[in-house]
This record gives structure tokens, sequence and C-alpha cells, in this order.
């Protein structure tokens, strides 16, 4: 103990925190979700935080080593956001082979992911990837279960469980407010430019070229499976239509291709416990909705229509009683018999949120269930919904096993 002599009065020195460094490989990180949600708003922040405080006081840090194929562009990346540029590399294997590195995470192209998480997982490496996991089921599954047999930890990114609308969403049902819950309904898309006129596309062409491994539907029903298995029930069956509606659009370099990949799905799910959900997705429409994304839950005692951000409700107590005829004006303001929910707790970045869960599960075993089984899953409901298209008929949704 040290004493001030001026005053008497001892002191006792303060106990510094055991910092946990995590080498934490990220592989196709110049991409746009890469770029963005992973390294700025997730693994940049937290770092610009201090890293992550645990409840004991320890503190987990992240030490980002950015892998790509361009080193230019990897270096500018790392400089722009105060990395040095000694976490770059070209080279995967030697990222792998440093001990310091325990974390392997990825987001290159489908088509990419399961040789390099497989490598990954051979390294001993925990491993954390984006969604699709895989281009198939039966390679999406085997991913599981070779982490599993393995031993390390393992996960897929589910993100939008996270989104404040949603999490606003999962409050109200957690409270009962909706008594039986009857049906959900899930609107969710925009217009993405061609490049046939002069606004430039806003979304990459690989997206609708089905030998790139793209579509709609495989971009977005394993979103659709995780939200609405962990907030309305496991899925029983389905019915999806794809469609490709527009026939030719224009790349990166100013070429036009043509469309082979579906730009919007139309599809229905039943769920064990009946409750009916249908999600419309698209990158061909025009936004009148309230947000990008809306979810609306209908129940016997109450309604919500959930966004990105906000949710808004109408009680059974609060409900209007429309009368049918059409040839008087209606008299109810349907937009505004809804009530605003109030931000109950202050939510982060949705990526950020389940970055710092992953951390946490690796470096102090703190509980999760969002692993490589669960991406398998998702992967499994598109090669469903591509199946339900082309018979033009339900398909039943198997469980996959442990």
């Amino acid at each position: 103990m040290l004493r001030d002599t001026t005053t008497d009065i001892v002191m006792t020195p303060t106990a510094q925190p055991t910092v946990h460094h995590v080498g934490v490989i990220m592989n196709g990180v110049t991409g746009r979700m890469g770029t963005n949600q992973h390294l700025i708003r997730s693994i940049v922040a937290i770092r610009q935080e201090g890293g992550i405080r645990c409840s004991d006081g320890e503190i987990i840090m992240p030490e980002p080593v950015l892998v790509g194929r361009n080193v230019l562009k990897l270096n500018d990346l790392a400089k722009s956001h105060g990395l040095e540029t000694s976490c770059v590399t070209t080279d995967l294997d030697a990222a792998l082979a440093d001990p310091r590195n325990t974390v392997y995470f990825d987001a290159q192209t489908t088509g990419r992911r399961a040789d390099a998480v497989k490598k990954a997982i051979a390294a001993g490496k925990h491993v954390y990837c984006e969604k699709p996991t895989a281009v198939s089921t039966a390679e999406a599954y085997d991913l599981y279960k070779t982490a599993k047999d393995a031993g390390v930890k393992q996960g897929v990114v589910q993100d939008k469980l996270w989104l404040p609308g949603l999490v606003k969403l999962k409050t109200l049902i957690d409270s009962g407010f909706f008594g039986e819950i009857l049906s959900v309904k899930g609107d969710f898309g925009y217009w993405v430019f061609t490049g046939l006129t002069p606004v430039a596309p806003q979304r990459p062409s690989w997206n609708y070229r089905k030998e790139d491994d793209g579509g709609i539907i495989v971009d977005m029903l394993c979103h659709w499976r995780y939200v609405i298995h962990n907030l309305f029930g496991p899925i029983k069956s389905l019915s999806c239509l794809g469609a490709t509606h527009i026939k030719e659009r224009v790349d990166e370099n100013g070429k036009k291709y043509k469309c082979t990949a579906d730009d919007a799905a139309y599809a229905t799910f039943e769920l064990e416990n009946g409750v009916v959900v249908h999600f419309n997705s698209s990158w061909v429409t025009r936004v009148r909705r309230d947000d990008l994304l809306t979810i609306q839950v209908d129940g016997t005692k109450g309604s919500a229509v959930a966004g990105l951000r906000d949710c808004v409700v109408q009680h059974d107590s609060a409900t209007p009683r429309p009368t049918w005829n059409p040839d008087v004006p209606s008299g109810i303001d349907h937009l505004d018999a809804w009530t605003r929910v109030p931000d109950y707790q202050v939510c982060d970045n949705a990526f950020k949120v389940q970055w710092e869960m992953f951390l946490r599960h690796v470096v102090k075993d703190e509980p999760w269930k969002y692993d490589l089984l669960e991406g398998a899953k998702g992967v499994q409901l598109t090669e469903l919904g591509l199946e339900s298209w082309e018979k033009r008929q339900w398909v039943d949704v198997p469980e996959l096993g442990q």
C-alpha cells in the first residue's frame, strides 16, 4: 500500500483489468458488408470503445487481421481506420498459422466460403461467418459437423434479430401483447436501379446472376428463417414463387448483362404452431411503407408493425370499426390509428451486438446458440424455396440431424 504523508490517508493501488487480446482474421473485408458492418461498425467501433468490458471487469480487445486479394485496397482500409498495415495480408495460410489469431471470420462471396472456413477449422480457429454459410444444405451441414467434431466454437451472422424495431417486436411478443398470434406479413425490398438510366445501380451485379450464386431467394430466405424461428416459431412447410422481372442490367464496368437470377420472391410459411407467415422480397419494388423492411403481426388482442428501427401498435381496445362501403369516404384515418412503441432501451448496431456476443462466447464461454447448424437451416430453407418454385407446390421442412 501507498501512504500519503501529507494527509496520512492510506491509498490502495487500483488493480489493472485483465485484457484478452483476440486476433481476428477477417477474410473478404473489402466487400460492402465486410467493410461497413463488420469492420467499421463492429470491430473498429469495439476497439474505439476500449474493448468489450465483461461483468468480471476483464476486457476483450479484438485485434483484426485483414485478409483479401488486393493488398492496395487492404492497406487503404487499414490506414483509413487507424489500423497498422502490418495487420494486412493476402496470405490466408500465414494468418491461420499465427497462434495469436484465434478467430476466423468469413465475409467472402458464398462460393468461396466453405473451403476457407474448413481450412480455418483445421488450423484450430474458432469460426464466425456471414450467411449463407455455403451454396448447398449438405455443404452447410458438413461445415457444422466439421466444426463441432473439431471442438471449435462456431457462429453465423443473424443480425436482424438485434435491429431496434425487431427488439421492440420481441418485447411485445414476450409481454403477451398480441394474445394469440394469428398471422405475420413481411414486406422487404426497394427499387435497385438497372444501370440502363443515368442513376447508378446500388447493388453488385453478381446478385442478378445465378451462376455467381446470386438471387433474392438465396440472399433473403436464410434471413427470414432465423427471424421467423426466433420470433414466431419453427417452420413446418412453405410455398415460394420466384421471378426474374428485370431481364437485363448494366454491370460495374458499364456493360449490359443478362439477368439469370430471381429478383423477387413471394413466400408463404406454415409454422408448427399454426401461425401463417407471408414474406414478399423484391429488388424491383418502390417503397410505399414505413421502412425498407416492415413486419406486421396480427393477434387476437392487438397488432403491431415493426420496421428496422421503429414499431407501432394498435390494441384491440383502440381498433377502429370500419364497414365496407366504397361509395362514400371512409372517415377513418387508418395510419393515424396506431401508437409508436417508446424507445425503452438504447440499441447498438445489430452486427456489433452479435460480434460482442460471439467474442464473449469465445473468451468467457458465455451462452451462444447461433451456431453453424442455424446457418445450415437457413441454407436448407433457401433450397426448399427454390424447390417449391421449380415444382410449383408446397414443400415440408424436415429437421436437420443433430
